[in-house]
């Protein structure tokens, strides 16, 4: 066998492969003996056609079927002998097979890119001291409150005031005609002041009675928010049906219960210190590895189209993930897959260069994860998912391909670790103004 390794590009090799005539016969005779005992032809006893009319009935499937056996019984031994560490899915092109010349077939495969060696000793690095504040809690605390309010139905006799919930059945008519844009609308919620249709309408709903009805003409100004009832007069009819008055809950121990496994108040304001103070740790990490990719990362390099399509691929099936949970497709947003992968196209580039380079670092360091790390987050993924550790080790054992690429997640972590064990690390206050700027973390 003959293999011959020429390069198509940077991380695209083509292998020939040149099986001798001689393998290639033996093949054959192989394959016609065994057709000779099973094939059943007129004429002729089983087992004793002669292989001339095999050959005239049978050669296109015998040699379709040899050349696959050839092709599958040389192609790893090709690749060893080669030292050819491809992948994704080899590209195969079968030629049709020649019973008196060598059986030759081409692969094109994709390889990882060949990096230099990273020198990152000395790194000179900025950590900013992100700290979550007493106030950012009292803010938490107050969208809770709002939250947990209810809105109680008012059951005196008066009228519509700023801040009362209303609900009101409506319809706007354009010229006297029915108008889409404020088409007839039953059930409608509203909170009086917040112009959810425009502050004019919101006048003209206080002072309204439950039962009352209404008809009134607004003109909306040129330059209104919603452009399909700019410049426009529409007649509008409204029915008030009642008025809900809003009852925030005080911020208290009986409040704390109420959201969950809290007994006070303090309990729940160290929970929502803690949680900001997790997320603004995170963006320190974050901002941390994006200094190291920006200092480091610089080599520019051809990317293998096999990851950068399975890389797409993590993206829009998470997409995909995120909104069946909202109960809503892709088709539902008018996003096509075609449109997502040309979208995401670049953030995928970018995401398998920073792989490929994290990977690079964990291959130079002979780096290795100890079986006791991996315990250590197994343990840790059951306790954020509320599993046991048993229940996540047996699934990652029973799913390889997921367990090598969860044990490479940790070694890139590593890699992060690593660096900054041997960089210069400046730890620095927030920039007032970049404060002021950034949004706190969520709380969860």
């Amino acid at each position: 066998m003959d293999v011959t390794i020429s390069d198509i590009s940077s991380v695209k090799k083509k292998m020939q492969v040149q099986v001798p005539q001689e393998q290639v016969a033996k093949e054959l005779d192989n394959a016609y003996r065994e057709l000779k005992k099973k094939a059943k032809i007129k004429g002729f006893r089983p087992g004793k056609a002669p292989r001339s009319v095999l050959e005239r009935m049978f050669s296109k499937d015998v040699h379709a079927d040899v050349a696959s056996a050839l092709i599958q019984n040389t192609f790893i031994d090709a690749v060893k002998q080669e030292s050819l560490a491809f992948i994704g899915t080899p590209d195969i092109d079968p030629p049709e097979l020649d019973p008196e010349k060598p059986f030759v077939y081409d692969v094109t495969m994709e390889m990882k890119p060949e990096l230099a060696d990273v020198s990152f000793e000395g790194l000179q690095l900025k950590k900013v001291l992100y700290k979550a504040t007493e106030a950012e809690v009292d803010n938490q605390i107050e969208v809770l409150r709002k939250q947990m309010a209810e809105y109680k139905l008012v059951t005196e006799d008066r009228a519509a005031a700023d801040g009362d919930h209303a609900v009101i059945d409506y319809e706007g008519l354009k010229d006297g005609q029915p108008f889409e844009p404020t088409q007839k609308t039953e059930n409608f919620k509203m909170k009086i002041g917040q112009a959810v249709i425009s502050e004019d309408f919101d006048r003209q709903i206080t002072g309204m009675k439950p039962g009352e009805q209404k008809e009134f003409t607004l003109t909306f100004p040129d330059d209104f928010q919603n452009k399909d009832l700019a410049g426009l007069q529409i007649a509008f009819f409204v029915t008030l049906k009642e008025i809900r008055e809003e009852f925030i809950p005080d911020a208290d121990d009986a409040l704390a219960k109420k959201l969950g496994n809290f007994k006070t108040m303090a309990d729940v304001r160290e929970a929502i210190f803690k949680n900001l103070q997790q997320g603004y740790d995170k963006r320190a990490e974050q901002e941390i590895q994006e200094q190291i990719f920006d200092k480091l990362l610089t080599e520019d390099f051809e990317l293998p189209e096999t990851l950068v399509k399975f890389e797409l691929d993590g993206i829009i099936e998470d997409m995909e993930m995120r909104l069946s949970q909202s109960n809503m497709t892709m088709d539902q947003l008018g996003l096509s897959r075609e449109k997502m992968e040309d979208q995401y196209r670049d953030v995928a580039k970018n995401q398998v260069r920073r792989h490929l380079f994290l990977s690079k670092i964990i291959e130079q360091e002979n780096m290795e994860l100890p079986e006791d790390a991996l315990d250590a987050e197994f343990e840790n993924l059951a306790q954020t998912i509320g599993q046991t550790m048993e229940f996540v080790k047996d699934y990652y054992q029973k799913n390889s391909d997921k367990l090598e690429g969860f044990k490479h997640a940790l070694l890139e972590k590593k890699v992060f670790d690593l660096i900054l064990e041997k960089a210069e690390v400046e730890e620095v206050e927030p920039e007032a103004s970049a404060a002021e700027e950034a949004d706190p973390p969520a709380s969860e």
